[in-house]
């Protein structure tokens, strides 16, 4: 028997006109996962979303969310989804309570039910203090908390968010990512498109995005050990060394000085723990610190963007 995934889009077409935006991609994410969708303003990741959510209907391929069939079961598939989109679509001219009341009428909430899912959409995104202002007269952060509050007072199974830090400051956008671990940790299940290279390291797996196409899918460890070619180990040396003596320590599959020839080294390796055991083993080496390198999500991105051009 296969397995089962709350989203499932297979072969993924869509084309506008001339243009071919998404190019034959699969997204399979699992239940309780935080999915990234990574990639450049142009990537394909919003048309993509926009399919998945069934607004828009794919020039070919398929896409199921909770087993529904996208766009013809969509309504169906929509108790199950909160959406935030880039632009908010929120209604400024009326206050922060009146959007939620409204937004949780559409998602066929009644009565003490509605009520009590408002107020606690004020309370869990710290919205109470804005509770009677207009959308309108609210900072982009606060109205991005507002977006959130709304897709989530229905309270459902799965959060679609499109680049939700778009335009937030640093310090908001780590408030952000400690709510989205908060509710990965409740059992949502999250799927979150970002041109954030930094953002994609809390995520469990991710997909990296170039021109229609996902080139890479696996988890953060994983995408940055395809790009770098396996474990990156720094070693500086106490005296200069020639590249055959390192490689003489097994497991090597690239050597690149860093300033000095010979004196400090940034070395791919096929594993890192073991390459660092016999490292300590390798008398015709005078080492003076080695350690495991850390590789970010944007120099694996940048790697892998310049190998598939």
């Amino acid at each position: 028997m296969g397995r089962e995934f709350v989203i499932e889009a297979r072969g993924l077409v869509k084309r506008f006109a001339d243009v071919v935006a998404v190019k034959g991609i699969d997204v399979l994410v699992e239940e309780g996962e935080i999915y990234g969708l990574l990639g450049p303003n142009g990537a394909g990741k919003t048309t993509t979303i926009r399919m998945i959510c069934g607004l828009i209907r794919p020039t070919r391929g398929t896409v199921r969310v909770f087993g529904y069939k996208m766009p013809e079961e969509r309504i169906k598939a929509s108790r199950l989804i909160g959406y935030v989109t880039q632009h908010t679509s929120l209604y400024e001219d009326l206050t922060v309570y009146e959007n939620l009341m409204f937004y949780a009428s559409v998602y066929g909430l009644r009565g003490s039910e509605k009520r009590r899912a408002v107020e606690e959409a004020l309370d869990r995104f710290l919205l109470r203090e804005f509770k009677d202002k207009m959308v309108g007269k609210l900072s982009g952060g606060t109205v991005k908390r507002v977006s959130l509050a709304v897709s989530m007072v229905h309270n459902p199974k799965l959060l679609i968010l499109d680049e939700p830090t778009a335009g937030v400051d640093p310090k908001l956008r780590r408030v952000f990512w400690d709510m989205f671990r908060d509710l990965s940790r409740e059992g949502l299940t999250l799927l979150v498109t970002t041109h954030y290279m930094d953002e994609a390291e809390n995520c469990d797996r991710i997909s990296l995005m170039l021109g229609g196409r996902i080139v890479v899918t696996g988890t953060p460890d994983e995408v940055k050990r395809m790009a770098m070619g396996g474990d990156v180990v720094e070693v500086t040396f106490r005296k200069p060394v020639v590249e055959e003596d390192v490689r003489r320590v097994g497991g090597v599959k690239s050597v690149e000085w860093i300033g000095d020839r010979g004196v400090r080294a940034r070395v791919v390796v096929e594993d890192a723990e073991e390459f660092l055991a016999n490292l300590l083993k390798a008398d015709w080496l005078e080492v003076a610190v080695a350690a495991k390198a850390d590789v970010s999500l944007e120099e694996a991105f940048l790697r892998i963007e310049g190998a598939v051009r």
